[in-house]
């Protein structure tokens, strides 16, 4: 018999944790808190894989707590609201994405780019009124209503998902940098669950779009699926050498270790070069290719929840969702050695609500 996700509330919780640096994921029972007056529940239908779930997960970037209940791409139902929620109705299907609280009041909070509040709360993984936040690998959450996102209509739940992070992460750079202008030409470097959003991103705005990458298989899938108009293997010289100095805009979505100094090579005067990607061992920074070409690095966070949802309606304006392979929870172990690999087209996304269903 499926759980009542309203008589439960808000004692039970039941997810999938993390305990270790072995990355393994098991089944976890913790407690979520009481519905307050701006809260808004929701019953978890599907949660985006995110590679930073796997940094997390093995402890890559040194700050992860255990156990942690990865999962900050959730698409779910409203199943309740608060006394003071306007914005949101039982039924609704609404997102959640990297972070669940900030301090409301500070410069960046009143700016709406909370995302870069000094006191953000991340969805899952930080301290939180003296608990820690655990995530959408879970079958509720509660989260206050300024940071619940309405979702288009039009947009299919499961590969929307991956939007409230993958998405906003290369839409807000290229909207800050002013990586929009129809028919300039925009790289693409990493083509995986960042970089072919990033694809339609381009697109969408009136770009030509080169994807960059070491993987010359991909070519096809890039060109012929996601609609880039080139494709250039930056392992091979003739090709790197051929395409030098002919891109506006790189944003590199690498999340392994790798070098700029390429991919610098690549840019135009005055080109811009923004890095999302996460390795797990600091970037090297060439400064005389910088210097002589006027050119500039930059680095961008996620989004704060009014571009997020700026995000969101553009993309049910232009159908943009992400390429997904849809698992049950008791497959994320297997997801995770795989995505490990890079083997994944290009975002798995748990379908939170049929795997727990039973329980």
């Amino acid at each position: 018999m499926a759980k009542s996700y309203e008589t439960e509330l808000p004692l039970k919780a039941f997810g999938w944790a993390g305990t270790d640096t072995s990355g393994t994921l098991s089944p976890f029972n913790f407690s979520r808190r009481e519905n307050g007056d701006d809260d808004v529940t929701l019953k978890i239908l599907f949660c985006g894989v995110c590679h930073s779930d796997l940094h997390t997960l093995k402890n890559d970037w040194g700050f992860t707590t255990y156990p942690v209940v990865p999962g900050h791409e959730i698409v779910g139902e409203v199943t309740k609201i608060g006394n003071n929620v306007k914005n949101f109705k039982v039924g609704d299907k609404v997102g959640v994405g990297v972070m669940v609280e900030s301090c409301q009041t500070c410069e960046n909070c009143q700016q709406d780019l909370e995302n870069y509040c000094p006191k953000l709360v991340f969805t899952y993984n930080s301290p939180y009124n003296g608990t820690r936040t655990y995530g959408g690998y879970s079958d509720f959450v509660v989260v206050h209503q300024r940071y619940v996102l309405q979702f288009p209509a039009n947009l299919p739940l499961d590969a929307g998902a991956p939007l409230l992070c993958a998405g906003i992460t290369v839409y807000s750079p290229m909207k800050y940098y002013g990586m929009t202008e129809p028919g300039k030409h925009l790289g693409v470097a990493g083509l995986g669950g960042l970089g072919h959003v990033a694809i339609k991103f381009g697109k969408a705005f009136g770009l030509k779009v080169t994807v960059i990458s070491t993987s010359p298989n991909k070519k096809s899938e890039a060109i012929d699926k996601l609609g880039a108009d080139s494709f250039i293997v930056s392992n091979d010289p003739e090709q790197m050498k051929a395409a030098t100095g002919t891109i506006d805009y790189i944003i590199d979505t690498i999340s392994a270790d790798h070098s700029v100094l390429p991919l610098l090579g690549l840019l135009k005067l005055n080109g811009k070069l923004v890095t999302v990607g996460l390795p797990s061992k600091p970037l090297e920074l060439p400064v005389f290719p910088l210097v002589a070409g006027r050119k500039l690095i930059g680095g961008s966070n996620f989004g704060g929840i009014k571009e997020t949802q700026e995000m969101l309606d553009f993309c049910g304006k232009h159908n943009i969702t992400a390429d997904i392979e849809l698992i049950k929870m008791d497959q994320i172990n297997t997801a995770m050695e795989r995505l490990s690999k890079a083997d994944v087209k290009y975002r798995f996304v748990i379908d939170v609500a049929n795997s727990f269903s039973s329980l």
